[in-house]
């Protein structure tokens, strides 16, 4: 399996791109934030690897995940996969953003008017399995940085964490739409009751596993779940 990615210049986001192998057909994950956005990056690795992206997975709409979502899929039509709790924040950021925050400044500096929905819109659902670039996908629903984020699976090997899990921390729940008791509920019933063998693909940072987390995250460890906190 092939697995690459794009850091944004923006809030370091990893745009990670995902195919069978080098000449199939690849899925593009969080496409972030760049001046005037990240197509350019995007299409030069996937020309690097020969690959046809076919689908666009977000994690959750916070701006620095979906700001290149729109220009990506005009330049290559594909679907976009999101679920619809945050489908909304594709064409209104600011549904998820502090009011005058530093991502708010760069929208407006960016110029808000230009968010609307790409032309084709999947729905991903709970724990619904699919197929995409012959890949196989389960979306679980991970509600707590965002309404509705959510996570991947891939061929059961590797897991799509967006800013649910990073190594060594989690994503913060203190914006609009976010919730420090749904983060805890996913952490215990969506983390949690995943393998240990599962490499994770975070939203921000390197790679890292679910077995490690486990061990090391300390916002996966009792003291913090069952008392509450972030």
């Amino acid at each position: 399996m092939l697995i690459d990615r794009v850091v944004a210049p923006y809030f370091e986001t990893n745009c990670w791109i995902l195919a069978a192998g080098e000449s199939e057909e690849c899925i593009i994950v969080d496409p972030g934030m760049a001046k005037p956005n990240l197509v350019d990056q995007i299409v030069s690795k996937v020309r690097e690897h020969n690959l046809k992206p076919v689908a666009v997975l977000v994690t959750h709409g916070h701006l620095d995940h979906t700001f290149s979502v729109l220009p990506l899929t005009k330049s290559i039509p594909m679907r976009t996969f999101i679920t619809g709790n945050d489908r909304f924040l594709l064409s209104n950021p600011l549904g998820a953003l502090d009011s005058g925050g530093v991502s708010e400044q760069f929208l407006n500096a960016f110029g808000s008017e230009n968010f609307y929905e790409p032309s084709e819109i999947v729905e991903v659902q709970d724990f619904s399995t699919f197929e995409l670039a012959g890949l196989e996908l389960t979306s679980i629903f991970a509600p707590g940085h965002t309404k509705g984020s959510v996570i991947f699976t891939v061929d059961d090997q590797h897991l799509i964490s967006g800013d649910v899990l990073f190594a060594g921390s989690i994503g913060r729940t203190d914006l609009p739409t976010g919730s420090a008791l749904d983060m805890r509920k996913t952490l215990r019933e969506r983390i949690l009751t995943l393998p240990d063998g599962l490499n994770v693909l975070p939203g921000h940072g390197g790679q890292t596993t679910i077995g490690i987390e486990r061990v090391r995250n300390p916002y996966l460890q009792s003291d913090f779940l069952d008392q509450g906190g972030r």
